[in-house]
């Protein structure tokens, strides 16, 4: 990383950690990329420090783990305000995530777990209760997240 930048280097090992980061070492980055462990493991400091990679999470099926419904509550704040009730609905119980959408009426996105209806109605009333207005709700299958592959592409290097 270079005033910043991201070089194919980097790139490379944002990809292969998102493929899964607890399971890939920095030797295995390195083997894959030809380079020593020591150089990816020096520009992977360097991304943590600089705050590019955030953390590594865990991937949690939660049905598996006892809790078979997920849902997507879509929300409405005043924008003044959307921050500090997105910070708020964090703290909900069974809430796992919760996104800022930059435009629109329904500007804050929660995803949420629960055993049973009734989880998820406490959740809402919470939501409810911080202030936020609920504009829909949904039951959620399953979701798959996958690696950005934009990170191989060698196209936007300058």
């Amino acid at each position: 990383m270079k005033d910043g930048k991201l070089d194919s280097v980097d790139k490379h090992i944002l990809y292969y950690l998102q493929q899964d980061a607890r399971g890939t070492s920095s030797s295995d980055i390195a083997e894959k990329l030809d380079l020593s462990s020591s150089t990816v493991r020096t520009r992977l400091n360097k991304l943590e420090a600089s705050g590019i990679v955030r953390g590594y999470h865990i991937d949690i099926d939660y049905d598996l783990a006892g809790y078979p419904l997920y849902t997507k509550i879509i929300c409405t704040a005043p924008v003044p305000e959307r921050a500090d009730f997105a910070n708020q609905a964090r703290d909900i119980r069974g809430v796992t995530a919760v996104r800022e959408i930059m435009t629109g009426e329904r500007n804050v996105y929660v995803n949420a777990i629960g055993k049973d209806h009734d989880d998820l109605n406490r959740i809402s009333e919470e939501l409810d209760g911080i202030g936020l207005n609920i504009v829909d709700e949904q039951l959620i299958r399953d979701e798959f997240v996958c690696p950005y592959h934009g990170f191989l592409d060698q196209e936007d290097e300058s």
